[in-house]
């Protein structure tokens, strides 16, 4: 009689990868009000105004604040919005996008 050993098969799951993640990062300017960037922010970004105070203040600070992430192609469209917001009511306000770590 012959040793018949069988092995158990093993099964490969595919999985989908998440998107990478990017963050829409406020860059602070000495000429925009700090109450525009408040208001733009919670249009935008839909933040509480708590959030937004505190946003504004941390990049008014520090020279940048990460406001949001989102995937790549949401962080750019809202920082070109935000931007061109900014841009249209005569403020050089900036918001940039970098991968998220």
């Amino acid at each position: 009689m012959a040793d018949t050993h069988t092995r158990p098969r093993t099964s490969t799951v595919t999985r989908t990868a998440r998107p990478p993640l990017h963050k829409v990062i406020l860059v602070n300017d000495d000429f925009t009000p700090r109450e525009f960037v408040v208001r733009l922010l919670k249009a935008e970004f839909r933040v509480p105004e708590a959030q937004a105070q505190v946003i504004m203040l941390t990049a008014h600070t520090k020279g940048a604040c990460v406001v949001a992430v989102f995937t790549r192609e949401v962080a750019e469209e809202k920082s070109k919005r935000a931007t061109d917001f900014a841009r249209e009511h005569g403020y050089p306000l900036l918001f940039t996008t970098e991968p998220e770590e």
